[in-house]
């Protein structure tokens, strides 16, 4: 059963969170592996190169012949609570939208020149209006993050890997590559689940939501309390070989799983970060192009240290006690990461420190 607090509330105007920019609901990992993408030599060329041998018109056609496009005169009720979402994230032109004939819970923005979104038709069936509507604001986060355009690289690089199985260097050098890809996109996932909790304004739908993902439709008889409990025991149980096996489990995954996704929500909400943007509090689109690098990076880095500081996981907890620290993995991250930024600016600079551990080349001077 759910609890009171998390029970559907009566319809209320939500706060509009004009010019509100992506940078306030998205995770640090997420955006500083955005940003180490974007600052590539040739990425852009790739992606071009991609989207020449995906056929993104043909994806669109299928669903335009196979899906419902939603509209004021075609399922206007999930019309009414799209445009809702999108007015609350200030979004001016709506993409495209369908509902495809599946009956699971779920749902995607894809496309590299023009992203559009798809829901399934189980989410219509299974979501209550605020709880469809932080779906909805989850999708658009994906499209304001410019997350479509690389989740479509993940979908077109993880088809490459099945087609090429055949080929073992070639499968082996894009795993690696999907991998990495998915990694991010885990992060990015959280980052969306922000947006659509910004998008319903209702932490009790975007719980709920988490909880339908993991359990189906039916929440009468589901504790949200309980849930959170599950959360934590899923995090802190077992042992070595239970925290191997969820290791290799999320590896797998392109998405977190649904009892951590609730509980990294409710982190960012206790956090305080959620009141202060309905507060009025968050970064400005104007203000996007002055957004340095190094902050990203740093933000990353000292996420990543704070998430290895406090996890009760037991396989963490033993690398916490012979090696140095969420400190050391912490700096080895950032000065990682100011590489590959160096790299990408044509070559490293001479003032930038190794990782601890790197051993620096000789020097031939």
């Amino acid at each position: 059963m759910t609890t009171d607090s998390e029970k559907p509330v009566p319809t209320r105007r939500p706060i509009v969170l004009t010019g509100v920019s992506s940078r306030a609901w998205e995770h640090p990992a997420d955006r500083g592996a955005l940003t180490a993408l974007r600052e590539l030599r040739g990425f852009d060329e790739v992606l071009k190169v991609l989207n020449g041998l995906w056929n993104e018109r043909a994806w669109r056609l299928e669903f335009l012949g196979g899906a419902i496009k939603v509209s004021d005169r075609q399922y206007p009720k999930v019309y009414q609570a799209f445009a809702s979402a999108a007015a609350t994230l200030d979004i001016k032109e709506l993409p495209e939208l369908y509902v495809a004939p599946d009956r699971r819970l779920n749902g995607m923005c894809i496309g590299m020149a023009k992203p559009f979104i798809v829901i399934n038709h189980g989410a219509v069936e299974l979501l209550d209006d605020e709880e469809l509507k932080a779906l909805l604001g989850h999708e658009l986060g994906h499209l304001m993050s410019g997350h479509a355009v690389y989740r479509t690289m993940l979908t077109i690089l993880t088809g490459w890997v099945i087609s090429l199985s055949w080929l073992p260097m070639g499968s082996f050098a894009l795993m690696a590559v999907v991998a990495a890809l998915r990694e991010w996109w885990r992060k990015a996932e959280l980052s969306a689940d922000r947006a659509g909790l910004l998008a319903s304004q209702d932490p009790g739908a975007s719980t709920r939501l988490l909880m339908k993902l993991a359990g189906g439709g039916d929440l009468s008889q589901i504790d949200t309390t309980a849930f959170l409990e599950q959360a934590a025991e899923y995090e802190r149980s077992g042992d070595l070989r239970d925290s191997l096996i969820k290791l290799r489990m999320v590896m797998g995954r392109s998405h977190p799983l649904p009892v951590a996704r609730a509980a990294e929500l409710r982190k960012w909400i206790d956090s305080g970060q959620y009141g202060a943007i309905l507060g009025g509090d968050y970064p400005r689109r104007e203000g996007d192009r002055d957004a340095k690098w190094g902050d990203d990076v740093k933000a990353a880095a000292a996420s990543y240290r704070e998430t290895f500081a406090n996890s009760q996981d037991p396989l963490i907890n033993m690398v916490r006690r012979v090696g140095d620290g969420a400190g050391g993995v912490g700096e080895w991250v950032g000065a990682g990461a100011s590489r590959v930024r160096d790299w990408a600016k044509g070559g490293p600079r001479r003032d930038t420190p190794p990782p601890p551990g790197d051993t620096p080349p000789p020097s031939n001077n």
